[in-house]
Parts: C-alpha cells; sequence; structure tokens
C-alpha cells in the first residue's frame, strides 16, 4: 500500500467518525511520521522498517503486528495493544508506552531509552539484549510476571 492511500483511508474514516482500519495491510517502509493513528487498527499489518516517530498510536490495536527494524522514537502508544508484536531490533526511543500491552511482544534489540513503559504489560516479553537505559519501567509487569516497584 502507497503512502497516499493509507493516508487516505485514514482521513476518510476519521471524516466519518469512524476508527481507521488498516488491518492486515502491507505496510512496509511506509512513512507515517507524525500522523493521527489514535485507536486505528493496524493489528497484522506489516509494517517492517515503517517510519512512525512521533506518530499517535494511543489505544491503537498493533497486536501480532510486524514492526521489525521500525522507527517508533518519540510515538504515542499510550494504552495501545502490542500482544504477539514484533517489534525486533526497533527505535522506541523516548516512545510512551505506559499502560500499553506487550504480552509476548518480541523486543529483542529493541532501543528503549528513554521510553515511558510506567504500568506496562510485559508479561512473557522478549526483552534479550534490549536497550532500557533511562525507561521508566515503574508499575509495570515483567516477562516473569513481577511488578517494578
Amino acid at each position: 500500500m502507497e503512502h497516499e492511500e493509507a493516508l487516505q483511508i485514514i482521513q476518510t474514516a476519521r471524516s466519518r467518525g469512524e476508527i481507521p482500519s488498516l488491518r492486515g495491510a502491507g505496510l512496509q517502509g511506509i512513512d507515517l511520521s507524525k500522523t493521527d493513528l489514535y485507536g486505528a487498527d493496524l493489528s497484522e499489518a506489516d509494517l517492517r522498517e515503517a517510519k512512525l516517530s512521533g506518530a499517535n498510536l494511543g489505544e491503537a490495536d498493533l497486536g501480532e503486528s510486524d514492526l521489525r527494524q521500525a522507527n517508533l522514537s518519540g510515538a504515542n502508544l499510550h494504552r495501545a495493544n502490542l500482544i504477539l508484536t514484533d517489534l525486533q531490533g526497533a527505535n522506541l526511543r523516548g516512545a510512551i508506552l505506559s499502560e500499553a500491552n506487550l504480552g509476548q511482544a518480541d523486543l529483542r534489540e529493541a532501543d528503549l531509552r528513554d521510553a515511558d513503559l510506567g504500568y506496562a504489560n510485559l508479561v512473557k516479553a522478549d526483552l534479550r539484549n534490549a536497550d532500557l537505559r533511562g525507561a521508566n519501567l515503574r508499575g509495570a509487569t515483567m516477562p516473569d510476571g513481577t511488578i517494578q516497584l
């Protein structure tokens, strides 16, 4: 799917008062930086290497999406659904992931420096080699089920 086509789908849905749906869409490498995707359905989408820096993905459904190597730096993912999402090698530096559901997500080698993961669900998430320097993990449920204090 091309950038303009994706934007048209988003704008049409918004003008109708509907939630944008790009479920299962092929969006590899697309640039949606700073785009308002609040509450959008992007589940099962191919977003490998997508540029989503500064995007508003609050309460969006990204469950089972492929976001390998995607740039989500500074993105708002507050209360987003990221269950079973592949975020391997993704740039989430400074992203807001508070109260997000990252259960069983693959975050291997992800850059989570300075990210806000407060009260996020990370149960069974794979954080091997993820960079969590400066990240807020207060109240987060860790991969082993323990709560960060």
